[in-house]
């Protein structure tokens, strides 16, 4: 099916890539896969073709393409044979190189992400621990500065490239007491004295490494923390997107591999002194799977688009990799019930890509958590403002009336005091009253010389469009976007309202996309700056 988001240069790339995987990877697949690993000299030969640096800057050795180069990329992938090869890649790739460029050092980027590039050193990211699951909040992982040092104690599990790699980033507690917002990465070196690793046999991806990591007073520099202390819970809420959008197109590419493996197979087999497409209940079947196909296909490239153009898409891709990731798994059970007996055979491709299509729906947010990300920002964002507090909403008018109060009587009113008491009066608890509260809450001495440029874009009534900035330790608030925004925050009324009143929760609001930040990390600066704002 022709595409509207891909060229010429991108169709000349895809048969590049697919005649790499089916003369150098594919005819290796049951050597590696017995083997458990992916040898050294292929991604030394992925760098070399520039296959590992696609979504990075020439100045890193990347070839900086647009992001439909990567969709080609990752669907080919599956030409592979190797689910385990896949995965190895993508999470190399566009998982622990994605945290190094977009929050790492210079000198890290240099130490860790050019030779990641080039292929000379392999990457892994270690989020997951025993008990935690989904639950990033949760995780136990400590790392403890001293001096500049970290010291890092705990351990992460299911992790990929976890065993043979060269470098982990790992997500750490640097403040137990809090919570998300004192969650850490920092970059482990594999030959790091306390750090060892165990590799995990599984059910399918058996080409790619699963190791349960250990960490024993295991001391990094200082210098090794990605981004800023106490903000991977941030990072980690930001780069989830790409991790579950990746997930998708790679399931996409397996689930078109599955398909174009059986229709081949059913034509050539006989059964009753007929080709198996011949009989309906075969075709009718693949025919609802194509179509099902598609329409993955088409959501997934929308949100790839929206993607490369820096959109927020924390629904679109965790629906993407929903459907995408359940279609992948129900098209090799299905495929494979057509190939009879021989696909619960080894040597048939088949029964490999029914175990390998099995932990898409639970690896990088299972099933459940898309679900319930989907459902909240479907759902809840309706019921975010009470009811009883809808009910009792009064015209905009009657809300910015101050009370009448009578004067004490020991203290009579003088013609200058009802101007005092307007100029002294609390802002609205409105999204634009607290906007404009901004400079009256500002603390100058935690600022320093510190500057910087937010825009604020709030929808409804009690919205508007504001800008903010922090220059010679003052805090001024204009109407209207003005001048170049360090970072940008999209949101309803309601929602800025209630994160600053405190019902509800920064992080879950942003990350089920009710709140859109472009530098989340540029925001959390600017809060700093600010004292509560106080109800009247």
């Amino acid at each position: 099916m022709k595409s509207p988001y891909f060229t010429a240069d991108h169709e000349t790339f895809r048969d590049t890539v697919r005649q790499f995987l089916q003369k150098e990877v594919a005819p290796n697949a049951e050597k590696w896969e017995q083997e458990r690993r992916i040898p050294r000299p292929i991604w030394k030969r992925m760098g070399d073709l520039g296959f590992l640096g696609i979504n990075y800057p020439e100045a890193y050795g990347g070839t900086g393409a647009d992001f439909f180069y990567s969709v080609v990329f990752l669907e080919e992938l599956a030409h592979s044979t190797m689910g385990g090869f896949v995965a190895a890649v993508s999470v190399h790739e566009y998982m622990a190189s994605e945290y190094l460029y977009k929050f790492g050092s210079n000198d890290l980027k240099k130490k860790y992400l050019m030779p990641a590039i080039t292929g000379e050193k392999i990457g892994a990211l270690a989020i997951t621990e025993p008990n935690t699951g989904s639950d990033v909040a949760a995780i136990r992982t400590r790392a403890v500065r001293r001096g500049e040092h970290y010291i890092i104690n705990g351990s992460k599990t299911f992790i990929t490239n976890g065993v043979f790699g060269d470098f982990v980033l790992v997500a750490a507690k640097t403040d137990a007491d809090a919570g998300v917002g004192g969650i850490s990465l920092i970059l482990v070196d594999r030959e790091t004295a306390g750090f060892t690793a165990r590799q995990l046999h599984k059910i399918g991806w058996h080409s790619s490494d699963t190791g349960e990591l250990h960490f024993d007073d295991v001391m990094v520099p200082a210098s090794n923390l990605i981004g800023e202390e106490n903000k991977g819970f941030y990072y980690i809420m930001e780069c989830f997107q790409l991790e579950r959008l990746v997930s998708a197109i790679g399931s996409l590419g397996g689930a078109y591999l599955c398909m174009d493996g059986t229709l081949k197979y059913i034509t050539e087999r006989q059964a009753f002194n007929k080709p198996l497409a011949k009989f309906q209940v075969i075709r009718h079947a693949l025919a609802d799977l194509k179509a099902e196909l598609e329409a993955a296909r088409c959501l997934t490239y929308h949100t790839a688009w929206l993607h490369s153009n820096r959109e927020q898409v924390v629904q679109e891709a965790s629906m993407a990799k929903l459907l995408t990731t359940e279609l992948a798994k129900k098209m090799a059970d299905t495929c494979l019930q057509f190939f009879g007996g021989y696909g619960y055979m080894d040597e048939y491709l088949i029964s490999r890509m029914y175990r390998d299509s099995r932990v898409g729906t639970i690896v990088g947010g299972t099933s459940e958590i898309m679900r319930e990300i989907i459902a909240r920002i479907m759902i809840d964002q309706l019921s975010y403002q009470p009811a009883q507090e809808k009910a009792a909403k009064k015209p905009a008018a009657a809300r910015t009336e101050e009370p009448k109060t009578a004067a004490p009587k020991e203290s009579p009113k003088t013609p200058e005091e009802p101007a005092k008491k307007e100029k002294d009066a609390p802002p609205p608890a409105t999204a634009r009253g607290m906007i404009l509260s901004l400079p009256a809450r500002f603390q100058p001495e935690k600022a320093g010389d510190w500057e910087t440029v937010i825009h604020f874009d709030l929808s409804g009534s009690e919205g508007g469009k504001f800008t903010a900035r922090i220059k010679d330790g003052s805090c001024l608030v204009e109407s209207g976007l003005k001048g170049e925004a360090k970072c940008v925050i999209k949101a309803s009324d309601n929602t800025y309202r209630d994160i600053e009143l405190g019902k509800a929760n920064p992080e879950i609001a942003f990350m089920m996309g009710k709140i859109k930040i472009s530098n989340p990390s540029e925001m959390m600066q600017f809060t700093k700056m600010f004292k509560r704002f106080k109800k009247a």
